[in-house]
């Protein structure tokens, strides 16, 4: 059985106070904590603040999407709002307020750029700025808070119906955006020319979003402009460090960040990539009996969508990949994700990015054969390693393809389904 964000029955028992679901604070009173402690300030239809810059494009409904800028009832220097880069030392809770104090008027609009309207281009006016931009906003009615449950995209803040919407100042915009946006490239060729660059992902994100890139502009929503991204960048990179030698021995990275634990293995091997993840019992998705979901790829990459673990993948493949591409090495890669009780509310896919980023900076060690580093591994996970080793496919391939004789004494698991044990 499943363990919800809400279970009518066992959350009418408990009220918060038993935490009978076995997270350490209660979800649903967490986001009632945080909605209070902002509940005054957004007690307006009128709202002046420095938007960090940050825009929304939702996806129900498309081709008519709703899309609005968010701006906070704070002036001054308010990035920290909107940019994971500076959440490496917050909390969750620190998270659910930031995203709380951001206010979105929301307008309908259509995907294609062409047929929307003045207010359309004050919100690519402002997601084009690299610095805070005071805006001002009239909503229909007060803004109302709702956090619902999302893996993928951030937690959306108060919203209500967009009246007006406009810049009180100049944003700053390099030159170098309005060069890629007004030239005639493809949305891959801009994505990767901003992120040569240097432009973070999370900018070149929100022009994606905002209908700014790519030949025909498309508004692309929010949490498909996530994942379309890190798919491109990732992409790029890995058929770039194919071209590199492998490395020289098994190697494993682990760190621990926001409640999920990240192991990273990288073998002497030809490119091929895998994410196996574990929401364990307790945790926000998890079950009584919790299963290990994959998806993985070799050199040549994917052909269809990532089935089961959606923008989780593509995330923690573009951290590894940055870290082989800044060593110009090459490796086999096995990423293992346990998402405990402590995430007891979905913040994001940037924390899998920065997680894993993070993790990569953080040798446990090197080895010589694959079973000790598998030990290492082993040791700083809580799920059964054996069933970690029975779904992985980039595991029981390499078994599979590895003479006895490599293994014997070597390897005392059972990888694909073979005791290749001595």
């Amino acid at each position: 059985m499943s363990a919800p964000v809400f279970n009518s029955k066992l959350c009418a028992i408990c009220k918060g106070r038993k935490l009978l679901c076995g997270r350490p604070t209660c979800p649903i009173l967490e986001r009632f904590r945080v909605a209070r402690t902002v509940e005054q300030k957004l007690n307006k239809r009128h709202l002046f603040g420095s938007s960090p810059p940050s825009v929304f494009v939702g996806e129900y409904g498309y081709p008519k999407v709703r899309i609005g800028p968010l701006v906070p009832p704070i002036e001054g220097k308010t990035d920290y709002l909107d940019n994971p880069l500076k959440w490496e030392d917050k909390t969750i809770r620190d998270i659910l307020y930031y995203r709380s104090l951001l206010v979105m008027g929301e307008t309908k609009a259509d995907i294609h750029v062409r047929k929307s309207g003045r207010i359309l281009g004050e919100v690519q006016e402002l997601a084009m700025s690299i610095k805070p931009v005071d805006s001002e906003i009239l909503l229909k009615r007060k803004p109302v808070l709702k956090v619902l449950p999302s893996e993928f995209a951030p937690p959306v803040g108060p919203k209500a119906e967009l009246l007006d919407f406009e810049l009180t100042e100049n944003p700053k915009i390099p030159r170098r955006t309005d060069y890629v946006v007004s030239d005639e490239l493809k949305a891959e060729q801009a994505i990767m020319r901003l992120y040569n660059w240097g432009f973070d992902e999370y900018y070149i994100i929100r022009l994606l979003s905002a209908g700014l890139l790519g030949v025909d502009k498309k508004l692309v929503p929010t949490r498909w402009s996530i994942t379309a991204v890190q798919d491109t960048i990732g992409k790029n990179l890995r058929r770039e460090i194919l071209h590199y030698p492998e490395i020289n021995d098994y190697e494993v990275y682990f760190y621990r960040f926001l409640g999920n634990r990240y192991a990273v293995l990288l073998m002497p091997e030809s490119y091929a990539f895998e994410l196996l993840e574990v929401w364990l019992r307790g945790s926000l998705f998890g079950a009584s009996e919790p299963s290990v979901i994959h998806d993985y790829e070799d050199y040549r990459g994917r052909k269809e969508y990532v089935k089961e673990t959606a923008g989780a993948y593509h995330a923690a493949r573009l951290s590894v990949l940055e870290a082989l591409r800044a060593r110009r090495r090459q490796a086999r890669i096995v990423v293992f994700r346990e998402v405990t009780p402590e995430y007891y509310a979905p913040v994001g896919v940037w924390q899998i990015r920065l997680g894993v980023k993070k993790a990569m900076g953080n040798l446990i060690g090197r080895f010589e054969t694959l079973n000790e580093a598998l030990d290492a591994i082993r040791r700083r996970l809580e799920h059964p390693f054996e069933r970690y080793l029975e779904r992985s496919y980039v595991l029981g391939t390499l078994a599979r393809q590895k003479t006895l004789d490599e293994w014997l004494g070597k390897n005392i698991y059972r990888l694909g389904g073979e005791n290749l044990g001595g």
